[in-house]
């Protein structure tokens, strides 16, 4: 029964999720191309949103973290990484350009699928793609 709970939490916290990337217009490819291009049609929207995310997580993590234990969880899975190496570093360049190229970032992309047309498909097969060749790549490095 707890696996039920667990798996409602998700599709309810994945819902919600959804709802807001596309309330907030964040699944529109242009909007995110719109924030980066700075020296054109530069569109804040993008950075209103993060804020409000940040802002919501920085007061409720803390009320959650006092909890002995997650409500569908045996415990918290926090990070312990704190230092910043090459793989972070490089990942996120890699990542940034992705995410300039296509204008989609993970959540929004998955989103989009419910649009199911060739671009966004598009995006979606080369985004498993470049997990799985990640995947490997890290499996199989010397």
């Amino acid at each position: 029964m707890n696996n039920l709970y667990r798996l409602g939490a998700a599709l309810i916290a994945g819902t919600l999720f959804g709802f807001g990337l596309a309330f907030s217009q964040m699944i529109d490819p242009a909007k995110v191309l719109n924030f980066l291009d700075i020296t054109g049609a530069w569109d804040p929207s993008l950075a209103f949103v993060m804020a409000g995310g940040l802002a919501v997580n920085a007061l409720v993590t803390p009320l959650i973290l006092k909890r002995s234990k997650p409500m569908f969880a045996e415990f918290f899975r926090l990070p312990t990484k704190v230092e910043i190496d090459a793989r972070i570093v490089v990942g996120g360049v890699i990542f940034g350009i992705g995410w300039g190229l296509a204008g989609y970032c993970p959540g929004p992309m998955i989103t989009s699928l419910s649009f199911a047309n060739a671009d966004i498909l598009t995006v979606f097969v080369a985004f498993v793609v470049g997990t799985f060749i990640s995947r490997w790549v890290l499996a199989h490095r010397g």
